[in-house]
């Protein structure tokens, strides 16, 4: 079967009813996968990756968060990860997924597990794996951008505008015209206002298409991103990590959204000099912004066998192969 084989409502103590995509390990069980999806995307965009998972020997597991896809909760309407106080909503978020990393240990008792994060999901892995930084085998940070300098306390500071001035559970005026917007625009004879995203113009379609895809995030949402921004560099909390916690940047070297890649691998450095010593990065020269639906060099498929490739070496040097 292509695709997540079972899907499932997972409802979970911080009041959110989670939309669980799973499947199985093809053959021999090597470990999990926990995907965390992007902003203004769902889980069940990742099958494509979940099939490759599974034919290697991995389990995949990935769920909407909340304010995304199908996943409801009373203080998360589309586009909020929830009603906290400025920046806190983020908390909500990680533990969600602490709940979802949980249950997928009761699914494959002793399996490590491997947490994944595709830019906002990669935002949400690595603040994951701050927190509880003894819970997973391996940390993959795919197209995240971390270095938010300067700009982003200008851009905090707009946004605590916005929200006194209009609220917190409101879309953003001013952000997506500097972030979805501009990196539109990045792109030379884009057909699309997303191109950013790919090369492959049936992928992007396909986003556009996709009513769970493609909305503005609220004011309150771009707060818990930046929140999560800076905390994710911060060289106090980095420090805390395990130094062996095998670790895979992932970028594009056509990204707008991380600086071409730049802001990868600034984090790459940052990790290093923060005393992380298991650090792996890789920058798709030729790739935009969604390395798993890229068409170019060396594309989709290539870019998913590296990472099968490292998680396997990554579990056999951590020691909880399976």
């Amino acid at each position: 079967m292509s695709g997540f084989e079972e899907q499932t409502t997972l409802a979970l103590p911080t009041g959110a009813r989670i939309n669980l995509m799973h499947k199985p390990a093809k053959s021999t069980l090597r470990g999990v996968v926990q995907i965390n999806h992007g902003l203004a995307e769902h889980a069940a965009r990742y099958a494509r990756f979940a099939d490759h998972l599974s034919e290697a020997g991995f389990a995949a597991i990935a769920h909407d968060h909340r304010g995304h896809g199908h996943t409801t909760a009373p203080d998360a309407p589309l586009g909020t990860f929830g009603k906290a106080s400025s920046g806190e909503g983020w908390k909500l978020v990680v533990a969600d997924t602490l709940a979802i990393h949980e249950h997928a240990a009761s699914l494959y008792p002793g399996a490590p597990v491997i947490t994944f994060g595709h830019s906002m999901g990669g935002m949400i892995a690595l603040n994951f794996a701050l927190s509880h930084p003894d819970r997973q085998a391996a940390l993959a940070v795919w197209n995240s951008n971390f270095k938010m300098g300067f700009e982003g306390r200008i851009a905090q500071t707009v946004l605590a505008a916005e929200r006194v001035t209009k609220g917190s559970d409101v879309p953003s005026t001013v952000l997506p015209k500097q972030t979805f917007a501009a990196w539109g625009k990045a792109i030379k004879d884009a057909r699309t206002d997303f191109d950013w995203l790919s090369h492959d113009a049936d992928q992007v379609a396909a986003y556009i298409d996709d009513p769970l895809c493609g909305w503005d995030a609220s004011v309150a949402l771009w707060q818990d991103l930046f929140a999560m921004g800076y905390r994710g560099s911060d060289r106090k909390a980095l420090a805390a990590l395990p130094a062996s916690l095998p670790i895979q940047l992932v970028g594009g070297g056509q990204d707008p959204a991380t600086g071409n890649g730049h802001a990868v691998a600034w984090l790459e450095e940052r990790m290093r000099t923060c005393g992380l010593n298991a650090v792996t990065c890789r920058i798709y020269e030729e790739m935009r912004h969604e390395t798993l639906n890229e068409s170019a060099p060396p594309g989709a498929g290539s870019a998913m066998q590296d990472f099968t490739e490292w998680a396997s070496s990554a579990l056999q040097q951590d020691g909880t192969a399976v």
